[in-house]
């Protein structure tokens, strides 16, 4: 995800046993290990930090035997350059990314049990499995919530919506006063799935049940009715959501032309600089309370290929073994992917703008980033999803669409 920011505090430490290196096999006397991160641009809302210098620096006095090379990917890119590089068998040993289960079922990864001592693989707070083994190593993590300029809801005389009909009173408050987006509805291709995942679970719905992707029920129809009609019908969701990317979202909030939008906490940074009146709320379920919020999780993989298993332990377990070492960039960017690293952030004073998204982080649905169908998936939704909520869109026939997209999808990575 281009706005967030991680990475563990381990630069200045001292002392392999702090890490129980010992624990992961000594590894070979020479060895290296070709290390594939995301590398961010400066867009709105990012300020991506990379500390992945400092951090093989620091890991170099620990392991003085041991080469860390870093290779720096665009972010768009990242997910379709790693998957090339797997295909003509060049994988790098440990690499970031969005998805995992696809190289799961190639077994082209070590399970998170042959790297990690139990302990530290109890503490994460995600755990990324494909056929019930872990093999996705939480990595930077993320929950959104309603964030809504104050200075505009003041000039309205609204607050903070807890139901549908709420927002739908707010917004058009807010249009009354001359907002131009009382609703930022971000159902562009950049991250669509983001913003359709959060009101479907508002609405009593999701993307997939026990037996796998169900799109098309009613309560997903509903939704998507509800904001094709309520919203956007009534030009409350500005002139093409369809088309509004995040990164385009966040630059019109901080230029106080949306009133409200689901955001990410590295929104408050980017906002805090641009001296706008902020405040977040839970994002509200359609009859009232707080909904189930969206979680959101990068990954680290180890990849079998090169036989590094014992350095790519060693590795690993030194960005995370530490309990102190918090698991995010700082700057009200991304959340702990740790339940110590979370403890320690939420008895922080100086931390207190991240507690509401570290509260609801537990109650947090992910998307099904454990089918190996997802990333096909994924890319149907961000191309035909908008079209539901259009003036004359369909939404039945969208999400009827989606699940013979899905079932195609899966046959093929069955394959």
């Amino acid at each position: 995800m281009r706005r967030r920011r991680f990475l563990l505090q381990a630069v200045g430490l001292t002392g392999a046993a702090a890490y129980g290196l010992s624990g992961c096999g000594s590894g070979s006397s020479k060895a290296s290990l070709k290390l594939m991160v995301a590398s961010y641009d400066q867009s709105v809302g990012s300020s991506i930090g990379d500390q992945w210098d400092q951090v093989v620096k620091a890991y170099k006095k620990v392991k003085p035997d041991v080469t860390v090379h870093v290779e720096r990917i665009p972010f768009a890119k990242l997910d379709r350059t790693l998957a090339q590089r797997v295909k003509d068998g060049k994988a790098p040993d440990i690499a970031q990314s969005n998805v995992f289960a696809t190289f799961a079922d190639q077994r082209k990864l070590y399970p998170v049990s042959e790297l990690f001592d139990i302990p530290t693989q109890a503490d994460f707070t995600q755990a990324g499995t494909a056929h019930y083994v872990q093999y996705g190593i939480p990595f930077m993590a993320s929950t959104p919530r309603l964030f809504y300029n104050t200075k505009l809801f003041e000039r309205a005389g609204v607050s903070a919506p807890t139901s549908w009909d709420e927002l739908h009173a707010v917004a058009k408050a807010l249009k009354a006063i001359g907002v131009k987006t009382p609703y930022g509805l971000q159902l562009g291709p950049e991250a669509a799935e983001d913003e359709a995942l959060a009101w479907l679970l508002a609405g009593g719905g999701t993307y997939a049940g026990v037996t796998g992707y169900d799109f098309a029920t009613t309560s997903n129809i509903e939704t998507l009715t509800w904001l094709r009609d309520r919203l956007v019908g009534e030009g409350l969701a500005g002139a093409a959501p369809q088309l509004l990317d995040r990164t385009a979202a966040y630059e019109q909030f901080l230029r106080g032309q949306i009133g409200m939008m689901i955001a990410h906490p590295v929104l408050m940074g980017a906002a805090d600089r641009a001296k706008v009146p902020y405040a977040h709320a839970a994002f509200p379920q359609r009859d009232g309370g707080a909904a189930a919020p969206v979680g959101l999780s990068d990954w680290l993989l180890a990849f079998n290929q090169n036989g590094h298993k014992a350095e790519c332990g060693e590795f690993l377990t030194y960005l995370y073994s530490r309990k102190s070492a918090r698991t995010y960039g700082g700057g009200q960017a991304a959340l702990p992917v740790t339940a110590s690293a979370s403890d320690s952030l939420r008895s922080d004073s100086a931390q207190r703008p991240l507690w509401k998204f570290i509260d609801q982080m537990p109650r947090a649905e992910f998307q099904p980033v454990n089918q190996a169908s997802w990333p096909d998936v994924r890319a149907a939704i961000r191309e035909d999803i908008g079209s539901a909520v259009v003036r004359g869109g369909d939404p039945r026939e969208v999400l009827q669409t989606l699940d013979t997209t899905a079932s195609r999808a899966e046959i093929r990575s069955a394959n």
